[in-house]
């Protein structure tokens, strides 16, 4: 095996030229397969990014009536005439669910008449939310300055409020909020604290469309204790729940697990038999976008594969040559006992090694390639080992299975007419 190995590059050695002509259609394949496949994953990689957040594993489950893929913000509660209670033995089912790491229940108001002010300040178009001790940690939350929300809020129904960065801009602009007073819902409450969602926890907004898309995560948010809620909302708003999942691939299944947990609250007669709690598919959204754009690439890899044919083809031709070349060679060796299977392993390992070289050569190419695409066009890249392990045993098998045929020819010469051969 060795002692074919080393034939077969001194081969290859002895006939740079030739051999390196012969490798270019290998070459030119796996370089644009490596570059088409990293920049397909690239483009994937950001499609994630952009609707999930590169760290955020989050997953909203909200309440909403029929099939409506929106969420409700007021719930008449059918027959029973009250909203669904989200009870502490709910959430300790939800942490209990699989791939589940946090949970969080909570209240908001999202319209654009919020009743929070400051002095004559008015918080218009900002988000309130009631919330839980989880509810930070969950969705990727830090304080920036002041303290976050403690047990002691809770249990005295105290009047404290964070506020995020956002907000803290709109209604203090250039002055320190803590310890100021606002009003929610005409009722008095002490900023205690700002708060900032990591850069990890948010979408990517690269463009204007993001934006768009996204403009909720910058419009601001005031926070307050669940238990305060009542005090200054005063109408059945439902509680909805953010779950952390511990890996993003496992963010459907878990929402789907955790919102037939919560469809426990809801009561099953009457008009309010319509509700039900729903997750936000948001991977099934990612994986639809990804399917769209490698639908379109798998196109160009099919193409490109054209190529890794058109050099099959050229490895079986030179190894015709080869053969035709190496005919005393080859009727010298089997004159002096050398069987069928040395002089056909010898020629396939030949024909292996020549395209395995060129599928090396090629796969350098390909990731340089993808980085200059990344660079020109500025496109998001990524190298895929797995792609790379394929193509340079792709390429053997194409040497193995293009030079089968020169192989047999040579094995299958007779070694009288070998001899006599001009």
């Amino acid at each position: 095996m060795f002692e074919n190995i080393r034939l077969a590059f001194q081969g290859i050695w002895s006939h740079k030229m030739r051999s390196f002509l012969t490798m270019l259609g290998i070459i030119i394949g796996i370089a644009s397969i490596i570059a088409i496949v990293s920049t397909i994953k690239g483009t994937s990689e950001q499609i994630k990014d952009n609707l999930i957040g590169s760290g955020n594993n989050t997953v909203n489950i909200t309440l909403s009536q029929g099939d409506s893929a929106y969420s409700v913000d007021y719930y008449d509660g059918g027959s029973s005439g009250s909203t669904p209670l989200l009870s502490q033995s709910l959430k300790d089912e939800v942490l209990k669910a699989d791939h589940v790491e946090n949970a969080t229940f909570f209240y908001r108001r999202t319209d654009y008449n919020s009743n929070v002010y400051y002095e004559n300040t008015s918080f218009s178009g900002g988000k309130v939310y009631g919330i839980d001790m989880n509810y930070l940690d969950t969705c990727g939350y830090q304080v920036r300055s002041g303290r976050g929300l403690v047990q002691a809020d809770y249990d005295g129904f105290r009047k404290v409020a964070l506020i995020d960065s956002y907000a803290a801009d709109t209604m203090f602009p250039g002055a320190n909020p803590i310890g100021k007073i606002i009003e929610i819902g005409s009722e008095p409450y002490t900023v205690v604290g700002v708060v900032r969602q990591s850069s990890d926890s948010l979408p990517n907004m690269d463009t204007p469309s993001d934006f768009d898309s996204y403009y909720e995560s910058v419009i601001g948010t005031v926070m307050i204790p669940n238990k305060c809620w009542p005090i200054s909302y005063k109408f059945d708003e439902p509680e909805n729940a953010i779950i952390k999942v511990d890996s993003t691939d496992n963010m459907s299944e878990a929402g789907s697990a955790v919102a037939k947990i919560l469809n426990k609250s809801i009561s099953t007669t009457g008009s309010g038999s319509s509700f039900k709690y729903k997750a936000d598919d948001v991977m099934q959204r990612v994986k639809d976008l990804q399917d769209l754009s490698e639908s379109t690439n798998s196109q160009l890899i099919w193409i490109a594969s054209i190529s890794l044919l058109v050099g099959g083809i050229g490895v079986m031709n030179i190894m015709l040559v080869s053969v035709t070349e190496r005919t005393k060679e080859i009727g010298l060796k089997k004159a002096i006992g050398a069987r069928k299977k040395v002089i056909l392993g010898q020629f396939l390992t030949e024909a292996a090694v020549l395209t395995s070289v060129g599928g090396i050569i090629g796969v350098i190419l390909g990731i340089g390639l993808s980085k200059i695409v990344s660079r020109v066009a500025g496109s998001p890249t990524a190298i895929s080992v797995p792609a790379i392990i394929g193509s340079v045993v792709f390429s053997m098998l194409i040497g193995i299975i293009f030079g089968l045929l020169p192989s047999v020819k040579a094995a299958n010469l007779n070694p009288i007419d070998a001899l006599r051969s001009e």
